[in-house]
Order: C-alpha cells, then sequence, then structure tokens
C-alpha cells in the first residue's frame, strides 16, 4: 500500500507531463517490484507456516487447522501485491473506474466462491479454513488478470508495450526512492495502532472487541472519503506535470470541502445513532457501549478528517511522501501513544483516555498537516 503510493505519484506527473511513454514503463517497472518484493513472504508462507502462527502466539488446533490458509494468503500474496499496484497505476493516469470495476469483478468472485469452497457442493470437496484462501487468490487473480489485459491493450490514459518489459534501474530506483515515505506512512500507522490496541488490552478484552467493531465501521464510513483524497493525488500530480501549481492547489481545497461535508453527515450519525449501529455487530452491552462512546468521540473531529486525507494524499500525489511520514511520526508514536498510556493508565481514564487521546493527537495532526500544505513546498518536488 504505500508503494502503491509512489506509483500513482508517479504515473500521474508522467500522464500530466504528457510523457506517456514514461507512465508505461512506470508501470512495467512497478509490476516487476510488486512481484520481487511478493517472493520472500511466499516463500515464507509456502515453508514456515506452522512456524509462523506459532510465533504470533497461535495454539495447537488454530496451528493444525489454520497452516494451510496461511500457505495459500502468503504463497499467493504476489496478487494482493499487483491488485494494489495496478490499480494505483489506473488511478495515477486517471482511470480509477477501471479500478474500481477489477474490484468488484474480484469480489464478487471471491464471496461465490467462498461458500462453495468452505462447505463444498456436489463434487467440489469441503477445504474448510483453507477455501476462504483459495477462493480470495483465486477472485484476486483473476482481477490481476483484468488489470494485465486492459493495461497493455491500453486503457482511456494509459498504454504499457511488450518492449518495455525490462529493467529499467532509473525508474525502479525513483520508485523505490518515492515509495520511503509511503511505506513509513503505513508501518507508523499499523504500529501505534498496535500499541493502542496493547494498552486496551490490560484493559479488558471488551474494550478491545468494542474499538476493533469502531475501527471496522469508521473504515466502511469513509471509503468515499478515500476515494475523493486518492482523486486529490491524481489530480495534484498531473497538474504539477502539466505545469498548473495553483489547479493543483485549487483542486485540493475544492475536494477537501466536499470531503468535509461528506463528513459532517457521518458525524452526525455517528453522534445521535452509535449505540445502534454498534448492536448490528455485537450483542455484548459493554461492547456496545465502549464501541459507542468511540463513535461519539470521533462526531467531534470527523469533518477534520476530511481535510486531513485530502492535504496528505496531495503531498503524496506531488511525489512528497516525506513530510506526511514525519508529521505522522510526531503526532502519532511520540504525542498519540504516550498521551493515551497516561490518560487511560495514569489518570485511569480506562479505554476512555484512549478514544481521547486518539481524538486530541488526530485532531491535531489534520489541523497541522493542512497548515504545512498551505505553506506550499510541496509544489516544487521532483518525481
Amino acid at each position: 500500500m504505500g508503494f502503491a503510493t509512489a506509483v500513482t505519484a508517479i504515473v500521474s506527473r508522467r500522464i500530466g507531463e504528457k510523457k506517456y511513454e514514461e507512465a508505461g514503463s512506470a508501470a512495467i517497472q512497478s509490476i516487476i517490484i510488486g512481484i520481487a518484493a511478493s517472493i520472500p513472504f511466499s516463500i515464507a508462507g509456502i515453508f514456515f507456516s506452522k512456524e509462523l502462527l506459532g510465533l504470533m502466539g497461535a495454539d495447537q488446533w488454530t496451528i493444525e487447522h489454520g497452516y494451510k490458509y496461511t500457505q495459500w494468503m502468503l504463497g499467493g500474496n504476489a496478487v494482493i501485491m499487483l491488485l494494489y499496484i495496478i490499480n494505483a497505476v489506473f488511478r495515477g493516469a486517471g482511470d480509477a473506474a477501471i479500478a474500481m470495476r477489477v474490484l468488484w469483478i474480484s469480489n464478487i468472485i471471491n464471496i461465490f466462491l467462498d461458500p462453495l469452497l468452505i462447505f463444498g457442493w456436489g463434487f467440489i470437496p469441503a477445504y474448510g479454513i483453507e477455501g476462504a484462501a483459495i477462493a480470495t487468490n483465486f477472485g484476486r487473480g483473476i482481477g490481476v488478470i483484468i488489470q494485465i489485459y486492459v493495461l497493455f491493450k491500453g486503457g482511456k490514459h494509459i498504454r504499457a508495450k511488450l518492449n518495455q518489459i525490462r529493467l529499467n534501474v532509473k525508474v525502479m530506483l525513483n520508485l523505490l526512492r518515492t515509495s520511503v515515505g509511503g511505506i513509513g506512512q503505513m508501518f507508523v500507522g499499523m504500529a501505534s495502532w498496535i500499541f493502542l490496541v496493547r494498552i486496551m488490552a490490560d484493559i479488558s478484552s471488551e474494550a478491545v472487541a468494542g474499538a476493533t467493531i469502531t475501527v471496522r465501521i469508521m473504515l466502511f464510513c469513509i471509503m468515499p472519503a478515500w476515494g475523493l483524497s486518492n482523486a486529490a493525488a491524481t489530480l495534484v500530480g498531473q497538474n504539477l506535470g502539466a505545469g498548473f501549481p495553483d489547479r493543483a492547489e485549487a483542486a485540493v481545497w475544492k475536494t477537501g470541502f466536499f470531503n468535509m461535508l461528506f463528513l459532517i453527515v457521518i458525524s452526525i450519525i455517528y453522534f445521535f445513532f452509535n449505540d445502534s449501529l454498534m448492536r448490528i455487530f455485537t450483542d455484548d452491552k459493554t461492547a456496545i457501549k465502549i464501541g459507542a462512546e468511540w463513535l461519539q468521540i470521533l462526531s467531534y473531529s470527523f469533518f477534520v478528517y476530511g481535510w486531513w486525507m485530502v492535504a496528505v494524499q496531495a503531498f503524496n500525489g506531488a511525489g512528497d511522501t516525506k513530510t506526511p511520514t514525519l508529521i505522522n511520526l510526531v503526532f502519532f508514536w511520540l504525542i498519540q501513544i504516550p498521551l493515551s498510556y497516561f490518560l487511560a493508565v495514569y489518570l485511569g481514564w480506562q479505554y476512555s483516555g484512549v478514544f481521547w487521546g486518539v481524538f486530541i493527537s488526530e485532531t491535531s495532526v489534520g489541523l497541522f498537516t493542512v497548515w504545512l500544505f498551505t505553506r506550499g513546498k510541496w509544489k516544487n518536488v521532483k518525481v
């Protein structure tokens, strides 16, 4: 996902510069990198799945019944790598509709095959847990085949050529250099969430359950906002490539405004219907209470997320992936985690302390990121 950020930035910049051959070359090099990066994980998954599950603390039942799932998911991880990367190519080129259709097809196939392979039907044996992994890989694999076909046949704005299938070290190094910040963003965000879960695990299992459901609800609700933010990244990259930095900035402000309006609607729903939303996913009263509280706290500042998401993607679209990483490093690791621990443990606020720690840190990082965006240094980044 972090690498895909760099792919979108570079492809969008080349499209804006009308260097379509170079955009196609960047697409090919990103695919080569994706395949190469997947090989170590495939080897680990195929040959050491039991050891990996044991390392993560799995019990004997999970190891014996789950290792084949792990083999399939890690062994076939190249398909998910390519699914993200090639969709990033299409988004950068302005062909986001293709990326959407590919995900529709792959997920529909996955949904259809899941019960068929898990429970069996007719001459098809019941694979159980393993069947879920087979279905996922098959659905994603079909999606990748469609992506590659469209990429070489020619999308609306980008087309790769067979004679470009070769190592281009210069383009490859540029992709990797730009991706460092994108990967860092993902790592910082994921690691901070792991620490927060660890704090809540010491409070209660209900706290973890309630928070996990809340995050799932939030991720589902902000999907349209992510779509708008991704559009901002493409618009920034293409307009900078075309030599129109002011138009790039105007696109960000317009996108941020509509993003804010959408998330204000979500905030109203969170504020008035938090309890009802939680009851859809669990009947545990404690988990419902905990999750409902976090949804309500989120409603106080969710509109800031709209601007924050767009500003971050504007930096990424410009190729300045390092700035959001450094910002996240400070606000998540140096502020969010210590503050949440202080409020939850030292002040005894329990899970509420974690939620308010997240509220304070993420509202602050959102406002700071937007302020930094107004400084305009991202307009001069070269990729």
